[in-house]
């Protein structure tokens, strides 16, 4: 399973705001990463609308981590941001399948994807930041 570009912008922003522990700017997140800003500024408001991040507008204004990072499911983030009901016809997705029902597929596929979030409710946004001082050291030497 491959997770979509959206979740994997998510993953990182939410990291760095874990490792920084401060109210950061898109475009401070975005010149940090080399990610496009309108991009990052999509996904904040997705994250802000699953009640991930909040916002602050205004001078000095940007994101910062609703709760704790002890606090935030890795596998909750993946659920919010992934379309995990439509990965192939027959698990919900918008064709209909003429084998549904008939072959093992669904059943092999949903046991692969549950199996799959299962093993990312193990961690939380905390866990897998690390060390807050390697991962902004490693974030600026990237940067440099």
């Amino acid at each position: 399973m491959q997770l979509n570009l959206r979740t994997d912008y998510a993953l990182r922003m939410l990291m760095v705001l874990a490792a920084k522990d401060e109210v950061l700017s898109i475009d401070w997140i975005a010149d940090h990463y080399a990610i496009s800003r309108n991009h990052l500024a999509k996904v904040a408001q997705d994250l802000a609308a699953a009640g991930f991040v909040e916002t602050q507008r205004g001078r000095g204004g940007g994101l910062r981590l609703a709760r704790p990072p002890s606090q935030i499911n890795v596998g909750d983030v993946v659920r919010k941001l992934e379309n995990t009901t439509g990965f192939v016809a027959c698990m919900g997705g918008k064709e209909d399948c003429v084998i549904d029902g008939a072959c093992g597929l669904k059943p092999a596929l949903s046991g692969a994807l549950n199996a799959f979030l299962a093993h990312l409710d193990q961690f939380d946004l905390a866990q897998i930041t690390g060390s807050r001082s390697r991962f902004l050291q490693q974030l600026a030497t990237e940067k440099a």
